[in-house]
């Protein structure tokens, strides 16, 4: 197994910087899958036992200059890391000024990705820097565990208000519980919520759209939505996961969706030019 990547343009390698820790918000660990073609960061919790589950997919030439990667065979041509976000993260924070910087799968006392930065100097000679990241690498019988996602059978698929926004209002809402329902549909509409003893609070958006997909997916799953857009679908989820989400991001999408699964899941999904990722939150009972 061979892993090396370059990166040159300082503008990608901000870009890439922010993707990277935007995940480590998110998750301690995650599988860092590598392709020919593509990089993917996953966190495959079981949305069924109340955990969150991630699926991040990064188009390798908008970001590196260079890309080599042989995976364990020329059938199975992929590499699957366990690694830590937030030390790869830190690592990639402290050479943003970098002429160049490489990302290298090695073996040292343990398999690391190795990020050697080459720094501007005054003199003609060259200034490296490196850091060492530990990753684990994950054998083959495993990699079952880490496909993409299948897109859930929703009943509700709407556009996000801007998600500082969003955040503002889960920020305040999280002082006052420890659950949100989020309720959406077809007619553009959705709702956040919380209901405790002592409060009830709710905020109401509207005019924001439905992604063209909305339609056609709810007739093939759900069949509630496909006579009354009005009919809101509903789940309640754990506030603390919802506010992880967004005040982690840092992708800046052109395009951030929800599809709810009435009851079940809900599921944001985050668009940029070279870069998608998706979140999967657990309802509660």
């Amino acid at each position: 197994m061979k892993f090396r990547g370059k990166i040159i343009d300082v503008a990608c390698l901000n870009h890439f910087t922010r993707v990277v820790t935007t995940i480590s918000k998110l998750t301690k660990t995650c599988v860092l899958r590598l392709t020919p073609d593509n990089l993917f960061f996953i966190l495959s919790g079981k949305v069924t036992n109340g955990g969150v589950g991630m699926w991040c997919e990064l188009l390798q030439n908008n970001f590196f200059d260079e890309y080599q990667m042989e995976g364990v065979s020329s059938e199975f041509n992929q590499i699957c890391l366990e690694v830590s976000p937030e030390n790869l993260s830190r690592a990639l924070r402290t050479v943003q000024c970098a002429k160049s910087v490489k990302i290298k799968l090695t073996k040292k006392h343990c398999a690391c990705l190795t990020v050697a930065a080459e720094l501007p100097t005054m003199s003609s000679a060259s200034r490296v820097v490196t850091h060492d990241v530990p990753v684990e690498v994950i054998p083959r019988r495993l990699w079952q565990e880490f496909k993409e996602p299948v897109m859930p059978d929703f009943d509700v698929s709407i556009y996000l208000p801007p998600l500082k926004m969003l955040k503002n209002v889960v920020d305040r809402m999280k002082n006052l519980s420890n659950f949100l329902v989020i309720e959406a549909n077809l007619n553009g509409e959705m709702n956040l919520k919380i209901q405790t003893d002592l409060v009830s609070v709710s905020t109401h958006f509207k005019d924001l759209g439905n992604p063209p997909w909305g339609e056609d997916a709810s007739q093939d799953g759900g069949p509630s939505q496909r006579g009354d857009p009005e009919l809101l679908a509903e789940a309640t989820v754990d506030i603390r996961k919802l506010q992880q989400f967004l005040v982690g991001q840092q992708v800046n999408p052109t395009k951030a969706m929800c599809n709810i699964v009435h009851q079940n899941v809900v599921h944001l999904i985050l668009l940029h030019e070279d870069v998608s990722l998706q979140y999967f939150i657990p309802a509660v009972a």
